[in-house]
Parts: structure tokens; sequence; C-alpha cells
């Protein structure tokens, strides 16, 4: 098995007993004897709990980062692309977040792992918003005087707004393709978006 296949066996293991056992009762031999690789292999990748965890959370959210990718790269205009985005962000996180169990309450509670986990997928996704927003203001659909500070105030507001969509705490009883054109006005009006034909703000 290749170096970077048995890396990846261990993280699966780990996130399965951190979802069934949670983090705390889980311990390294857990995970070794788990995944029929050893003590010493597992120490090969990992040189503590903590450093599985945060592989743990930085692969969930690898994934994340890769089926918004997806969406950046669909042909569709960039007011919608952008709605697109953010709504794959947050199914995907509320999904992780569900599937992993136990896991669910240490990704919360522990913030600042949390945080340090994810570094590399909040840059990946603030350059995502800037590159839309850039095309959109490139194609005469967003009004933004300042698409940097623009990116920070869209990446903050998703971010923030994970936790209660999480636990269904917006917009209570509204299904999510009901909630999508409402979301999308709100956004198309902060950004001054005009239809193509520049007639009318939309």
């Amino acid at each position: 098995m290749s170096i970077s296949k048995t890396r990846q066996k261990l993280i699966e293991v780990a996130r399965e007993l951190f979802a069934t056992k949670g983090i705390e009762a889980t311990t390294m031999n857990d995970i070794a004897t788990l995944s029929g690789k050893g003590r010493r292999t597992l120490y090969t990748y990992f040189r503590s709990k903590e450093d599985i965890y945060l592989a743990v959370v930085e692969n969930e959210l690898e994934y994340i980062s890769d089926e918004m990718d997806k969406v950046v790269h669909m042909e569709v205009s960039p007011d919608k692309k952008l709605i697109l985005v953010i709504y794959k962000h947050l199914s995907l996180i509320s999904d992780i977040v569900k599937r992993n169990g136990n896991l669910n309450a240490e990704f919360f509670n522990d913030i600042k792992q949390v945080e340090r986990a994810r570094r590399r997928f909040d840059m990946e996704e603030i350059n995502t918003f800037r590159s839309i927003l850039r095309e959109g203001v490139a194609d005469g659909v967003f009004v933004v005087d300042s698409v940097d500070f623009t990116t920070d105030v869209i990446h903050f507001a998703v971010k923030g707004i994970e936790v209660p969509y999480i636990f269904d705490r917006i917009g209570s009883g509204i299904s999510v393709e009901d909630s999508m054109p409402l979301v999308e006005r709100i956004i198309c009006r902060a950004l001054g978006v005009y239809d193509l034909k520049g007639d009318k703000p939309l």
C-alpha cells in the first residue's frame, strides 16, 4: 500500500472511531489496532492524537473544497454561481458534521483546533469568492467598491451562519429550495447586481 493510501486509511479509521466513541475516548492504540497497521506505522505519520484529529478535519474540509470547485467551473452567471457556492458550502458542512456523530460535539467545542485545521480551507474559499466577484465585476453584473473587502464580508458571513444552518435555526419551516431565491435577492441587492442588459437591479 502506498504512503498516501496508508495515511488515508489511518485518517478514515480515526474518523470512524472519533465519530462513534468521541475523541477523548479514542486512543492511538485503538486507531492502530482497527487499521491493522500497528502503532509504529501510526506514529510514522502522526505524532499524537491531536495531529490525526487535525488531519481528519482537514480531510473533510478538502472534500468540501473539491465539491465547491465543481460549482465554480459551472457555466452559469456569476450571481448564480455565488449563491450555489454558498449553499454548497453550508450543505456540505452540515452533512459532514451530522455524519460524524460524536465528533460533532468536539467540532464545535474545540473551536481553536477547528480554526487551526481549516485555515487552508478558509483561504481557498476566500480565493473562490474573490474570483467569482472579479468575474461578476468584469461582466458588469456586480457593482462593488472593493472586491477584497466584499470577499471578506461574504466569507465571514457564510462562516458565521454555519452553526445555525446545521441546527436548522434559520428560516424555520422554509425549505432550502424556497430560501435560495430569498438569499439571492438579499445578496444581489448588496452587490448591486444588474441583469446582463444593465437595465435594472435584480
